[in-house]
């Protein structure tokens, strides 16, 4: 039956090593359990909700990806995205949770459509390979600055806007510590990755934590809830499990609730219901995503299909449709869930390159995702300052893409490195790829080097210079 489903013999693989590289991919991207629920909780939404739509988003889209296009990758919430979501439409446009998950819903629901036509797969042909990497590197910065943010490593500053913590004038046993510790991590996981451990992220993800509680032992760390600095311990109570399943019952189907559908970003007025649906607000976030979300995919379909072999000389990805189709339902039903943009993971790489070459190995990477949800006190207890080493390592990974870039090309290195800027810079992915997009058409036009340029490049530059101007 196996080889019926996935085609194990054409693959030259067995069971055996689709199923250990299934487990090595869910182990490098296991911390998306404990960093998901902490991100979007800046939103004002449940960790405990966020954490079980989470790991059923996972399930659900990699086994869609697994039987839809065959596939060893791994699907679930993206980083970034969350990000975008809770600082950059919540927080930073004054959109309310549930309008942002309903956002995230619709643009799935257009990315369906376009995966059903050329169109996707078309802007996937259509962008430059200097883009294409620098949009990861781009996320890997905002990814980064994020992590330490969370730490709080890096503190705002009127003066140079951002800088590092200054110890004496911050109490130690609750930000100090917390700095320390997650700087430590980072020093932890680096070296794990270096001796190459497999699930060095992981586990620089627990050894963090554990020092947490050692800290927290010796008295150096000091809860303080009030503040938003929780006891490090799981708590296995059955309130707490209660309380885990009654979040998932506030962030599930959230969206279908107009009451829900908020905008207070207009100083004291606030707009709700289906009026704020019928305006141009919704369409800003929900494009915002859809851009977002289509260049993340692709950038990401690109990078471990080129380290799995996976395109073809010409480089075209087969049964693309079936992938991105799968990606694109994977997101409706995770905003359905509760939870942000799900999508296909980088760290899938690692399980293609642990010999995952079939969907199989997603196959049991959804099976883990799935038990994870019984240990939900442990993932829910895991600390921001834990996370951010993992943050960092996973921003330093796609940061790697850069090295593909030809810096000595001007017409390639000067847009890739404006979209690599811009985004930590303006804290938003999607004006990065804008920056990208725009400076990579004009450039290479104005300097009469139009074979270069594919169609579709002047078409999103048109857009994205429409969105900068209307909206």
């Amino acid at each position: 039956m196996l080889e019926r489903f996935f085609h194990l013999s054409t693959a030259h693989t067995s069971a055996k090593r689709e199923i250990l590289a299934g487990a090595t991919t869910f182990m490098t991207m296991a911390y998306i359990l404990a960093v998901n629920p902490n991100i979007l909780s800046a939103a004002g939404m449940p960790r405990g909700g966020v954490f079980v739509a989470t790991a059923l988003a996972a399930v659900t889209g990699t086994l869609l990806m697994a039987f839809m296009a065959n596939y060893p990758f791994v699907l679930a919430p993206g980083m970034g995205l969350n990000a975008f979501l809770a600082f950059g439409v919540v927080l930073g446009m004054g959109y309310s949770w549930p309008f942002a998950l309903l956002a995230v819903f619709a643009e799935g629901i257009l990315f369906l459509a376009l995966s059903l036509t050329p169109v996707r797969e078309g802007i996937f042909n259509a962008m430059p390979l200097c883009l294409k990497k620098a949009v990861a590197a781009g996320i890997g910065l905002f990814i980064c600055l994020v992590a330490m943010k969370s730490a709080g490593i890096v503190v705002e500053n009127h003066a140079t806007l951002v800088s590092m913590v200054h110890f004496p004038g911050v109490p130690f046993n609750t930000h100090g510590i917390c700095a320390v510790l997650a700087f430590a991590g980072m020093i932890l996981t680096g070296l794990a990755l270096a001796k190459g451990f497999k699930g060095a992220i992981f586990y620089g993800i627990l050894s963090t934590w554990a020092l947490g509680m050692a800290a927290q032992a010796l008295g150096l760390y000091i809860p303080d809830p009030a503040h938003g600095y929780n006891s490090l311990y799981p708590d296995f109570s059955l309130a707490s499990s209660e309380q885990n399943f009654s979040g998932f019952a506030e962030t599930a189907f959230a969206i279908f609730d107009p009451s829900g559908w908020t905008h207070t970003g207009d100083g004291n007025v606030v707009r709700s219901g289906w009026s704020l649906v019928k305006t141009l607000d919704f369409f800003v976030v929900m494009f915002a995503f859809f851009f977002v979300d289509l260049f993340d995919t692709l950038g990401t379909l690109i990078g471990v299909s080129m380290k799995g072999g996976f395109l073809d000389k010409a480089g075209r990805l087969p049964r693309i449709s079936g992938a991105l189709c799968a990606d694109s339902i994977a997101t409706s039903v995770g905003a359905v869930l509760g939870t942000s943009t799900t999508t296909t993971y980088v760290e899938s790489a690692s399980g293609v390159m642990a010999g995952g070459r079939t969907g199989l190995a997603a196959v049991a990477a959804a099976a883990l995702f799935a038990v994870s949800i019984l240990f939900a006190p442990v993932f829910l207890a895991i600390p921001a300052f834990a996370t951010a080493p993992a943050l960092v390592a996973v921003g330093g990974m796609m940061l790697s893409s850069c090295a593909d870039i030809n810096w000595n090309d001007a017409g390639e290195s000067f847009p890739a490195f404006l979209a690599i800027a811009a985004m930590p810079f303006t804290y938003s992915i999607f004006d990065g790829i804008m920056f990208g997009v725009i400076s990579y058409t004009a450039v290479n036009a104005l300097a009469q080097r139009f074979d270069r340029i594919h169609w579709a490049m002047y078409i999103l530059s048109a857009v994205f210079i429409a969105k900068y101007a209307l909206m």
